[in-house]
């Protein structure tokens, strides 16, 4: 009889391996598989297997790292550690190198159930045994029997119908080699010490494993004649014909078996070089697959769907019949990875920094802003409409979709306009998390702008009380016997042309100047803050107290979204570029006229700790489970009004090639749209691909000459009737904002936000005027009332306009003078004739200029309500003067600010608050009362 024909699993390993260096050869330039064997210890026999197993990644392509942790590492420390780099999206693959040879006890089932079923290339996580065993084969399947079927099928033999016998019922090996068996069609029978009549069942299987662990337990006779044995033993045996004196064996009787058996695998050669060849396997598919979902284009987004009624129920009731997503879900499905997401509990995230330099290399999404016309004060819908377009075209139209909006401040949740979140069936969910606290974020800008406040007044209080040498020594202050200068010192050295770092070599002209800024306080432009409307806070004096020794001034609160941090926060790209505007933000001139910064107060790098975690965006959802970026929230009549560069810049990167970002910006397009494109453009060189402008027919009425629109007072029958005179009155305030969106190169997509009063005439009476007077397009849409659906023509326009080559260009250039620049605003924007300074602001903008801030943009703050800075004119009017009454410089922000008219930086509660309608049901734990 002849011998039997000798399985190489060295040969077949070998061909595995090359053509898995192919594999990796062709994926993307600069991918690379990412393998990380984690070992506690250092055993001689582990090492060997570790070494075999790198040296095999390295040989094929993929980056094997050797993680070498200590004996003394605890239970918990390990733990942490697999989950790093289950977090690590650059590693692909994890094995955990057996036996942990820790000086603590280890639970080596939880560590291998701690690395993730998606790295787990070994194929022993419970999960990845689990899929094996029901039959699902996508999993990773564990490398040893993975190996043995590859070989058995090598052979050509067949395994379908054919009777399988498993010698062995390890978790490692002879449980999954019955599995896969299975599985591949054999009939399966499994031995281990406790089966009867061993011999008589091996002699009846057509293939037979061994894996028992008893070196030349199988004997020849034990085999069926031509039968395919694979041998996964691996023992040492005494030779002393040996040099080594010892040789390894197998499970299985080597020279007797390939006597009887028609193929039998070797030891060493045969099953051994096969485990290290499937492993490598599962690290390059388990990189393949991550590769394909870098490279997915579409996001796999499950919307959610919505059960219209009628009529609409409230904002807060249609709410809280939707259940959100998981946020960690949502996360998932728009790619982000795990450790790109801090959870604040289950429907709301922050999104780290990190993402942007993973997806550095993507292409970006279209860019579209949506914008107002002049509002009543019951706002015409602008979030709403934006609510209702990304629903429309991520939900629908199945594009990949973000929304990037601004957090909402507490005044007017509490006062009188107040949540922030949409309404009707287009809104951000939960809307009491989004109109609330949401993670802080506002309170961080307020804690970082009242310690800049507080340690402006307490420096003028030291210089006030103190001689330059004393206050020097205590700027500077001897700890152990040493003192030196701290890096933000240094700097104020550098400020001042002092190249010295040893504090005892001042001279005492030197000790003056580093230690007084010498502030003229009737030059201060800094304001505490709070996050409320408070109309007692708008003038205040401080240092009354006997303990400030008569130091005392007159000074204001603005809300806490009007502080210039908050602006910085928006407008900031990154935690470095964010520390350098902190540090050249402006609170004062000295009496010698010199700007006084947060950097001289010493106070940056305080203010970039409170600042840290705020300056990542917060990921929610929409009220059909689209992702909703929620960042910074500047008004736009104080500030510049648009949410944060950041937000936008991983939404574009997140949502691809063809996807949409879609933002806001407050206001009419005179306030918000412009700013968004002079200053928050002009800083990330973003260009918008198009313009939504949101109309109201009521607005537009109300701009013809209607009566009086109240918040909380019942509309008068103007609006409530069919009424197209006044409608054509109003035309030209609509008009005005189309010509805002041209001028700046953009498609303009007006969006009529349908009421139920509106009439099909007045409808059509505002599309004819809108195309007419240049509109891309004009649609009506019904958002509020039936979700994403009622803005579908809205989506399709968008996506029509985002299409064509992008003109986008800014109003004017920087070298322009400041004065210039109000009036090319003024004159574009407004319609304006002219602008006309105070003799106060003419002063001031001769010192900015003076001071090197002539060539910042300008950042005009104007009521809402008007073009002009009268809120009780409506409609366009043309050719006025425009009143400029103060100029002061958001320097870390990056513009001037031009104060136009009577423009409280705090607002005041109303009669009536909304206060009084919220309330918490202290049996269910709900808000109640939120609109």
């Amino acid at each position: 009889m002849s011998e039997a024909k000798i399985i190489s699993g060295t040969a077949v390993a070998k061909s595995i391996r090359e053509e898995l260096r192919n594999e990796v050869a062709a994926m993307a330039k600069g991918f690379a598989p990412g393998l990380r064997i984690v070992q506690v210890g250092g055993r001689e026999d582990s090492n060997v297997y570790i070494r075999m197993k790198i040296k095999a990644a390295t040989e094929i392509g993929i980056d094997a790292v050797h993680v070498q942790l200590p004996r003394s590492i605890t239970e918990l420390e390990l733990l942490d550690k697999i989950n790093d780099l289950n977090d690590d999206p650059r590693v692909h693959g994890i094995i955990v190198q057996m036996p942990l040879d820790s000086e603590a006890s280890i639970d080596s089932h939880r560590i291998t159930d701690a690395v993730s079923p998606e790295k787990d290339v070994d194929g022993l996580h419970t999960v990845n045994e689990g899929r094996l065993a029901i039959g699902d084969l996508g999993g990773f399947l564990p490398c040893t029997p993975w190996g043995c079927l590859e070989l058995i099928r090598r052979t050509g033999v067949e395994i379908a119908g054919a009777r399988a016998v498993v010698l062995g019922r390890s978790k490692i090996v002879g449980t999954p080699a019955a599995e896969l068996l299975k599985w591949a069609n054999a009939t399966v029978t499994v031995c281990h010490s406790k089966t009867r009549n061993l011999e008589e069942i091996t002699r009846s299987a057509d293939i037979l494993v061994v894996g028992i662990g008893v070196a030349e337990m199988v004997k020849g006779s034990w085999i069926k004649p031509g039968a395919v044995v694979i041998d996964c033993g691996i023992n040492v045996k005494l030779d002393s014909t040996k040099a080594s004196g010892s040789r390894l064996v197998g499970d299985v009787d080597y020279e007797q078996a390939r006597l009887v058996a028609g193929h039998i695998t070797p030891v060493p050669g045969g099953v051994g070089p096969m485990t290290v060849a499937m492993l490598m396997k599962n690290t390059v598919t388990s990189a393949s697959r991550s590769l394909e979902r870098l490279s997915r284009t579409l996001w796999s987004l499950q919307p959610l769907a919505v059960k219209l009624q009628r009529p609409v129920p409230s904002d807060i009731e249609i709410a809280r019949a939707q259940k959100p997503k998981d946020i960690a879900v949502l996360a998932k499905e728009i790619g982000l990875e795990p450790r790109e997401v801090s959870l604040y509990g289950n429907k709301k995230a922050k999104i780290s920094l990190s993402v942007l330099d993973r997806l550095k290399e993507n292409e970006v999404g279209n860019y579209v802003v949506v914008a107002g016309m002049t509002p009543t004060p019951l706002g015409e819908g602008k979030t709403t409409t934006l609510m209702g377009l990304v629903q429309a075209l991520g939900a629908h139209k199945r594009r990949n979709t973000m929304a990037a909006l601004r957090q909402p401040s507490q005044g007017p949740t509490f006062g009188i306009k107040g949540g922030a979140a949409g309404g009707g069936y287009s809104q951000v969910i939960p809307m009491e998390e989004f109109n609330l606290h949401l993670t802080g974020d506002i309170h961080a800008v307020s804690a970082a702008n009242n310690l800049l406040a507080a340690q402006l007044d307490t420096r003028i209080f030291h210089e006030n009380t103190q001689k330059d040498k004393a206050l020097y020594d205590r700027l500077v202050p001897k700890v152990k016997g040493q003192r030196k200068f701290s890096a933000i010192q240094l700097r104020r050295l550098k400020k001042l042309g002092i190249n010295k770092t040893d504090p005892d070599s001042l001279t005492e002209e030197e000790y003056g100047a580093f230690a007084r800024l010498d502030i003229d306080p009737n030059t201060i432009m800094w304001e505490r803050v709070v996050d409320i409307n408070d109309r007692y806070l708008r003038s205040v004096t401080v240092g009354q107290s006997p303990t400030e020794k008569g130091i005392s001034r007159s000074t204001s609160f603005s809300i806490s979204v009007a502080s210039e941090i908050m602006a910085v926060l928006a407008l900031s790209r990154c935690l470095e570029d964010m520390k350098l505007r902190l540090a050249d933000m402006v609170v004062a001139f000295s009496k010698s006229g010199q700007p006084v910064t947060a950097d001289d107060l010493g106070v940056t790098g305080a203010l970039a700790v409170l600042l840290k975690d705020a300056l990542e965006p917060n990921l929610m959802q929409s009220l059909e489970g689209t992702p909703v970026l929620v960042h910074a929230g500047p008004f736009a009549n104080i500030a510049h009004g648009c949410n944060s560069i950041i937000a936008d810049e991983i939404g574009l990167k997140l949502v691809g090639k063809d996807g949409f970002v879609c933002t806001e910006a407050g206001f009419g397009s005179d306030i918000g749209m412009e700013k968004f494109c002079n200053i928050k453009c002009r800083t990330s060189g973003r260009k918008p691909n198009a313009m939504v402008l949101v109309a109201t027919v009521r607005a537009i009425k109300m701009h013809g000459g209607g009566a009086p629109v109240t918040a909380g007072a019942p509309l008068n029958k103007q609006y409530t009737e069919e009424n197209l005179e006044l409608v054509e009155k109003g035309l030209p305030n609509l008009l005005q904002h189309i010509s805002n969106g041209k001028a700046f190169g953009m498609p303009v997509v007006v969006c009529i936000n349908a009421h139920g009063a509106d009439t099909l005439a007045e409808h059509e009476l505002v599309k004819k005027a809108a195309l007419q007077a240049g509109a891309f397009a004009a649609v009506v849409s019904t958002h509020w009332a039936d979700g994403g659906a009622g803005a579908l023509e809205l989506a399709e326009a968008v996506i029509k306009a985002s299409s064509l080559e992008n003109q986008f260009r800014l109003l004017y250039e920087l070298e322009l003078p400041l004065v210039e620049k109000m009036n090319k605003i003024a004159t574009t924007m407004y319609g304006a004739g002219q602008v006309k300074l105070s003799s106060s602001a003419e002063e001031k903008v001769k010192r900015l200029t003076e001071a090197g801030f002539g060539n910042l943009p300008i950042c005009m703050s104007k009521v809402s309500g008007s073009f002009t800075g009268d809120a009780k004119i409506k409609g366009a009017p043309r050719d006025f003067t425009l009143d400029i009454e103060d100029v002061y410089v958001s320097a870390g922000a990056g513009f001037v600010v031009a104060m136009c008219g009577e423009v409280t930086k705090m607002p005041g509660l109303p009669t009536r608050p909304a206060i009084y309608d919220i309330d918490l049901n202290t049996e269910t734990g709900q808000i109640e009362g939120l609109f």
